[in-house]
């Protein structure tokens, strides 16, 4: 059975089972996965070399991941890169 929480707005409403767990309602939207920049895009975007990223990711610095010997980047986490940047 499940059974709306009371007392909470439309946009707060939780779905709880009948184990008693609470969770959010599935979105009406379909998930759209972020695209992923690979290192000469996300270089350019940052107007630096691919390898200097590269570093940065292994440093920590820039968040990224490695497919085998590939690297990816999240365009929000560049994004959220040169934003600081820019602050500092």
């Amino acid at each position: 059975m499940i059974r709306r929480a009371s007392g909470q707005s439309h946009l707060q409403r939780s779905i709880q089972t009948s184990t008693g767990i609470q969770r959010k309602p599935v979105a009406s939207e379909p998930f759209v996965p972020e695209p992923l920049l690979d290192t000469d895009e996300a270089a350019a975007i940052m107007r630096i070399h691919p390898k200097t990223l590269q570093r940065y990711a292994r440093q920590g610095i820039v968040r990224g991941f490695q497919l085998g010997s590939m690297w990816r980047f999240r365009a929000s986490d560049i994004d959220r890169w040169i934003s600081e940047q820019l602050a500092s």
